[in-house]
């Protein structure tokens, strides 16, 4: 049985763990729901934006690029809207740089490298672009047990989501996409649903896929016979392109961010009511023993009393 000065330490050292686990929680607490709501408030504008840029996307093999002439490769939108055989796909995988968010984290590296090894079942290659500290660490373990490759980390962007993070994501993919270094480019990122819960998902970025055309339309015809492009449609697609691009990079940092402090919360939450449990249970052990040592000590001094008559 622990003595009492064991118990006394034990006790005070998870009272000093509960107060940090406390305010953890409170702070995520604060932060999720402003990532909440920049989270919901960004979902219209992308769905609006994706759904204009699919009938732009559309129209594409009407629209004259033969003099085009792109300054950057994220422009490039006639390279980033081919469709060509599948050789090598770069996976974005968006973690977190800080812990203690329960298995958050976890999840996404599973979901990774399980895609990675389907695809190696494919006989296909995988480079890596990994955003955060987490991600990273994990993956570097399983790089060359595995087989694929770490080509860009990601490890010093700010806790608050700008639309500048998603811009530099999105133009490493786009260089690495139209340099013929990958073939198809996938997010893997968690969808942010309420406090208590969210999934991990994946979609495809690169190349950009057009909608499903109705049979009464012929490939390569626009959805819209009255759309018309001012000053012209390859002006329009190169301001489009990039936009479209960030913009889903960026919601998908919303979507994590918000996710991983909703995990985080709870996490925290988890291990606040768990010390409780342990202080109320060392508790009753240390008064258990407290009180053991005093009748102990109770005894002893009858005893001594009881000899000292004989």
């Amino acid at each position: 049985m622990a003595n009492l000065k064991d118990l006394r330490n034990r006790i005070a050292s998870i009272k000093n763990t509960q107060k940090i686990t406390r305010a953890m929680k409170m702070v995520a607490a604060a932060k999720v729901k402003r990532c909440e709501n920049a989270t919901k408030c960004s979902r219209p504008f992308t769905q609006a934006l994706t759904e204009m840029f699919q009938k732009l996307v559309a129209g594409r093999a009407a629209f004259d690029t033969s003099s085009a002439v792109y300054n950057d490769n994220i422009n490039n939108y006639p390279e980033l809207l081919q469709v060509r055989e599948i050789k090598t796909v770069g996976i974005l995988l968006i973690t977190s740089n800080k812990g203690l968010a329960g298995a958050y984290n976890a999840n996404l590296v599973r979901l990774t490298l399980q895609k990675i090894r389907e695809y190696k079942g494919q006989g296909l290659e995988c480079r890596l672009f990994v955003v955060g500290m987490k991600g990273v660490a994990a993956l570097r373990r399983k790089a060359k047990s595995i087989g694929f490759e770490i080509v860009k980390t990601y490890t010093r962007f700010p806790q608050e989501v700008t639309f500048a993070m998603s811009q530099v994501v999105a133009e490493d993919l786009a260089n690495e996409y139209v340099g013929n270094t990958i073939d198809k480019v996938e997010i893997i990122t968690t969808t942010f649903r309420n406090m208590m819960s969210y999934s991990v998902n994946s979609w495809q970025l690169l190349p950009v896929l057009p909608p499903e055309m109705p049979q009464e339309h012929h490939a390569g015809a626009h959805i819209d016979p009255l759309m018309e492009f001012e000053p012209s449609a390859d002006s329009i697609l190169q301001t489009i392109m990039p936009m479209y691009i960030s913009n889903l990079i960026y919601q998908a940092f919303l979507e994590a961010t918000a996710s991983e402090l909703a995990s985080r919360m709870m996490a925290m939450s988890a291990a606040t009511n768990n010390a409780d449990e342990m202080i109320t249970k060392l508790t009753i052990d240390y008064n258990k023993v407290r009180q053991f040592a005093i009748t102990q000590e109770l005894i002893e001094i009858v005893g001594g009393a009881g000899a000292l008559k004989k």
